[in-house]
């Protein structure tokens, strides 16, 4: 039998690095410092909070948009985070995750021949949601080595053509923040065009020494074009689950629906119930930012008696280093080789570029256990 012949919807996409990393790290027992997943359980609390709502019958289809309880507890959550008020109604919707909430965005605005501009290093899942759309990536470098954003560079992209822009604080991979001053020069930016703005904002709560996270939603000129995405897989340590959300206008809303119904229609009940009876509580949401600045800390100490040249980490739980004191390697090679004979699986920089841009500095999870990371350390501190 033969296949017929196909026309790739993304011809460029392959096996990600991710993939071949992990695999590599399984294959060479490896510590696992590449993909950005815990090893650490969630609260109890949460997973009982599940098992209450499948007891009760809650499993069935909830409402497209979400369970309504959940949208309420999100809706006040961002009000009291960020002062800013959406109607749980028709301008908050629940996903099955963030990477469904951002791709749905760009389907339900993204017309073929637009243009949108990402902000590289990007997360990977960026520019093939692009591509499906028909739209047309781009890319717009952060600063090497700082990867604070460049405004200038930014606003020359813009042109008539230009649809939306999506932005990513706290940043994956270099785990930078956006200041406020940032996010208000943006809005200023964006005030005299119709650019609509993808805001990722799923390590929210991942902001480090004393830090405030700007959320788009808290600049006016900013929330009234924003799709605002968050991923309750990060806050709460549950990235299997795969359950975000999306606050944005009404106008932004009602096609962003449109999308979702079909191509997801609806999420998990007994988890959507779960969530919102655990949002009740805002101490581990509140309790994330110096849970996770001491495992920073920590691997930072250790990273700090290696021959690794560390930068600085304002926020989610990524942790990069600069490799060139210890090799001239690329950074793919370099992953390749600390995974094999040192026994630490890392993410190459160069991955989350188009053109594969390499300035020898690779990225650590430090979403571990105590024991994982300090297990790395060991290793890491033998070169």
């Amino acid at each position: 039998m033969t296949c017929p012949t196909l026309t790739s919807r993304l011809p460029n996409v392959g096996t990600t690095i991710f993939t071949v990393m992990s695999a590599l790290a399984t294959e060479k027992n490896a510590v696992n410092l590449g993909q950005g997943f815990p090893d650490f359980d969630c609260d109890p609390k949460l997973v009982d909070a599940v098992t209450r709502a499948m007891q009760k019958g809650l499993n069935q289809y909830p409402p497209m948009a979400g369970v309504p309880a959940l949208r309420e507890a999100i809706a006040s959550k961002i009000e009291a985070l960020y002062g800013a008020k959406y109607r749980a109604t028709d301008e908050i919707t629940v996903t099955a995750g963030a990477t469904q909430a951002i791709i749905t965005a760009i389907l339900s605005v993204v017309h073929p021949g637009d243009e949108v501009i990402v902000l590289e290093p990007c997360y990977d899942s960026y520019v093939p949601n692009i591509e499906l759309a028909g739209g047309i990536p781009v890319r717009v470098p952060l600063t090497p080595g700082t990867f604070r954003p460049d405004f200038h560079l930014i606003a020359t992209a813009i042109t008539s053509r230009t649809r939306a822009i999506i932005i990513n604080s706290p940043h994956n991979p270099s785990g930078t923040t956006w200041s406020a001053t940032d996010m208000q020069q943006l809005a200023n930016i964006l005030a005299p065009t119709n650019v609509l703005l993808i805001s990722d904002e799923v390590y929210e709560h991942m902001v480090f020494d004393g830090q405030q996270h700007h959320s788009a939603s808290k600049f006016p000129g900013l929330a009234e074009r924003a799709f605002v995405v968050s991923s309750f897989g990060k806050t709460y340590h549950v990235t299997g689950w795969k359950v975000g959300y999306v606050a944005a206008p009404v106008q932004l809303t009602q096609e962003f629906r449109k999308v979702h119904q079909f191509n997801v229609f609806t999420v998990n009940t007994p988890v959507q119930h779960a969530l919102a009876e655990y949002l009740a509580d805002p101490k581990p949401y509140l309790d994330l930012p110096s849970f996770y600045q001491a495992k920073r800390d920590f691997f930072r100490a250790g990273l700090a008696k290696t021959r690794f040249k560390l930068l600085p980490c304002e926020g989610t739980y990524f942790q990069c280093v600069d490799i060139s004191a210890i090799s001239k390697l690329n950074e793919t090679e370099f992953c390749k080789w600390l995974t094999s004979e040192v026994g630490v699986a890392a993410i190459p920089l160069s991955a989350f570029y188009g053109n594969h841009f390499d300035q020898q500095v690779i990225r650590f999870c430090f979403a571990k256990r105590t024991e994982t990371l300090q297990l790395a350390l060991d290793k890491l501190q033998t070169i």
